[in-house]
């Protein structure tokens, strides 16, 4: 007799693991031991321009080429009115790559709001509560689940907990999340079983961005200076040269 597949796990069914809160602590005493007080910024709006432009970019570029938009363009309804050629221009002109896509992000998402609200602002966000916001957010173009997350974990401090190529990876490899699950089931997860506290959420972002960033990079994972060496059961794989390091 066949006994019938177990069911494959789901964002809303697969457990934490118990060691997520040993993992957490690791990384932030690691990457972020005193994490920065919450704020609020004044105009979200900012935010979600400046994470648009971070996609595909260094941190330098995204700076300087925000830097460059604020100085062409004091008012966004001046962007709006230059429109998708003159904001590649800017951007261009400032450097970094994807400038005709994330100019036509910007326009296309300043048109929907003058489309849809009395003005080019998004200072109300700071009184809705977090599922309007990512209602708001997640209907204009252009915007999807991480860059909404953005928004809210950085922009309003609220416990959000996005997911980029680096959080995606360190999960995969620490067996937290299995194989083929994409970015956005790994976000679904991270929302579910995260303490839903902004410090908590904040700094495992950033900290688990650090460690990626620093330790578990894509090609060459540097496993002999990873605190999570014990916890990892990618690490017999990735560095065979480790097998002394494993052992209890």
């Amino acid at each position: 007799m066949t006994l019938p597949a177990a069911p494959r796990p789901t964002p809303d069914t697969l457990p934490a693991p118990p060691h997520l809160p040993e993992i957490a602590r690791r990384l932030r005493e690691r990457y972020l031991p005193d994490p920065p007080v919450p704020t609020r910024s004044r105009e979200p709006l900012d935010g979600l321009i400046s994470t648009i432009l971070s996609q595909q970019n260094t941190a330098p570029i995204t700076r300087r080429q925000f830097a460059a938009l604020k100085a062409a363009y004091p008012r966004w309804e001046a962007a709006l009115a230059d429109g998708p050629d003159g904001i590649e221009g800017v951007l261009k002109e400032a450097g970094g790559g994807l400038s005709r896509i994330k100019a036509g992000y910007i326009h296309a998402a300043l048109a929907h709001l003058d489309d849809t609200r009395a003005e080019l602002s998004l200072r109300d966000l700071r009184d809705l509560p977090d599922a309007d916001v990512r209602t708001l957010l997640e209907g204009m173009p252009g915007v999807g689940m991480k860059t909404a997350s953005c928004v809210l974990l950085f922009e309003l401090a609220r416990p959000a907990m996005p997911v980029d190529t680096h959080i995606w990876r360190i999960a995969g490899r620490l067996g937290l999340t299995p194989e083929g699950w994409n970015a956005v089931k790994v976000e679904r997860w991270f929302d579910r079983v995260l303490p839903r506290e902004w410090g908590a959420r904040y700094t495992f972002h950033v900290a688990t961005i650090r460690h990626g960033r620093e330790t578990c990079r894509a090609r060459h994972p540097r496993c002999d200076a990873c605190v999570l060496l014990d916890l990892c059961p990618s690490a017999a794989l990735l560095a065979p040269r480790l097998p002394a390091m494993l052992q209890p």
